[in-house]
């Protein structure tokens, strides 16, 4: 990736209020996540959504939708998995980038999962708790205050992801560029935790994750993801 090329985010005119925030997480935890039948189903409701939210976001959600309009299930399918399960560059994992499949991850992992039942829930066995849609579902249904903290700490993960998409032509890059419109600027300081995890990349050491296969619901009681 061309670090030289950490100054291309557009930042937002202005703080999107809680609502507009709240449905920017909940469409991008939507389309982040695997293009299900029932989610490409509901194109033209979610481009509704997308077009009543503000200019800093809606053009970039609306042309995503676009891309799943114009290009077949399977195809999507396989694009999907080949851009986030097969490239480390671009895992949806926002641990993962700092460290990679080590054990010092399971500590990150931690921090997600109190969140999650400080504020009452339970993550189902389905996927661990620092998977990027995951957290924008918590934001979007359960906790923005908790939600929009954990989004912030992972700012300059997040913007390294949306370079990695943005240098593979990737149209998952407008959802990316739409999450960081509801949160605070990219700073000098971020920055430069962007250029380490770049020049970094994800640790190699492979360890067992055991202890985050959680219960059997994804935030039971809540209303979840759909």
């Amino acid at each position: 990736m061309g670090l030289l090329k950490l100054s291309r985010r557009v930042e937002p005119v202005a703080r999107m209020d809680e609502r507009d925030r709240r449905m920017v997480w909940r469409l991008a935890a939507l389309l982040l996540d695997y293009p299900a039948a029932e989610t490409l189903a509901m194109t033209g409701e979610l481009r509704s959504a997308a077009m009543a939210l503000p200019d800093s976001v809606a053009p970039r959600l609306v042309e995503f939708l676009a891309h799943l309009d114009a290009v077949a299930p399977i195809e999507l399918a396989a694009r999907y998995v080949e851009t986030f399960d097969m490239r480390r560059r671009s895992s949806l994992h926002l641990t993962f980038y700092a460290y990679g499949d080590t054990r010092k991850r399971g500590m990150a992992l931690l921090r997600f999962k109190h969140a999650y039942r400080h504020a009452g829930v339970e993550l189902g066995d389905r996927e661990l708790p620092d998977h990027l849609p995951v957290l924008l579902e918590f934001a979007a249904t359960v906790d923005p205050i908790g939600g929009e903290r954990l989004l912030g700490e992972h700012v300059p993960v997040l913007e390294l992801l949306r370079l990695s998409l943005s240098d593979n032509n990737s149209p998952y890059a407008h959802l990316l560029s739409a999450v960081l419109a509801t949160l605070p600027p990219v700073t000098t300081a971020d920055r430069r935790r962007i250029a380490e995890l770049a020049a970094a990349g994800p640790p190699e050491e492979e360890v067992g994750l055991d202890p985050f296969a959680l219960d059997p619901t994804l935030f039971a009681g809540s209303e979840g993801r759909r």
